[in-house]
């Protein structure tokens, strides 16, 4: 079983890692001292089966860390405190809930619950492509916080290296990420990769001359091998 450990303590995570390594069965694929890292590593198509959580972390906190997850792998939260055990199991995700400092024979119970848990049976793929196709925006992490994007106010997205830039109607954002990740992640009768290093909204598109389209002030080329399914998607008379 792959998991991850997250945790703002460097002994806490310690302790973790070594009571999972009375399991065979539990393999420590990685460890992170806060959830945003961790963010980052599941989206990078890290296939994991559980997590170990704690929930008081700086910035952003284990229950916050699970709002963001689409599809939450098997949760065991570690922490200090008690008074949140009620919260917890509000998360169909969670299978357990571990009070600090763990000790050896509630940590092997807690394990013999993740082995046996559940997860919820997946909604049916009909669904699920229904509710993909109805969010309208995206998260990204920008200075160690995440800042909420609406589809409706991108502009243009601009390759810059190893990171991007997100611009809308009234600001930019840098972001480190590909063109690539963001491309799979808009919705493709919005949004259209024009040339190696520009997607765009093509409603927010005012004029096309030759190899390039206007956008507000900027203006962005049109590569010769994107240009006629540019001209597909739009709206001629």
């Amino acid at each position: 079983m792959k998991c991850l450990i997250i945790d703002d303590d460097a002994t806490a995570r310690l302790i973790v890692r070594q009571l999972c390594d009375g399991f065979d069965s539990i393999s420590i694929v990685e460890e992170f001292s806060n959830a945003i890292d961790a963010m980052k590593f599941l989206n990078s198509d890290a296939s994991i089966d559980a997590i170990f959580l704690d929930i008081h972390m700086p910035s952003f906190s284990g229950f916050d860390f699970i709002q963001t997850l689409k599809s939450p792998p098997k949760i065991i939260l570690t922490t200090s405190d008690r008074n949140f055990a009620l919260d917890a199991f509000e998360y169909d995700c969670v299978v357990d809930y571990l009070v600090k400092p763990i000790t050896k024979e509630r940590f092997d119970k807690a394990i013999g619950k993740l082995k046996n848990f559940k997860m919820p049976n997946q909604q049916d793929s009909s669904k699920a492509n229904t509710d993909t196709e109805s969010i309208d925006e995206l998260y990204v992490n920008v200075d160690r916080r995440l800042v909420k994007i609406s589809f409706s106010d991108i502009n243009i997205i601009e390759a810059k290296g190893d990171y991007i830039k997100i611009k809308t109607n009234d600001k930019s954002h840098i972001v480190h990420s590909t063109l690539k990740k963001i491309e799979d992640k808009l919705p493709n009768e919005t949004f259209l990769k024009v040339h190696r290093s520009y997607i765009i909204n093509l409603s927010k598109i005012i004029d096309i001359e030759d190899n390039s389209v206007l956008i507000k002030q900027d203006i962005i080329p049109v590569s010769r091998s994107n240009r006629s399914e540019l001209m597909k998607r739009l709206n001629l008379l």
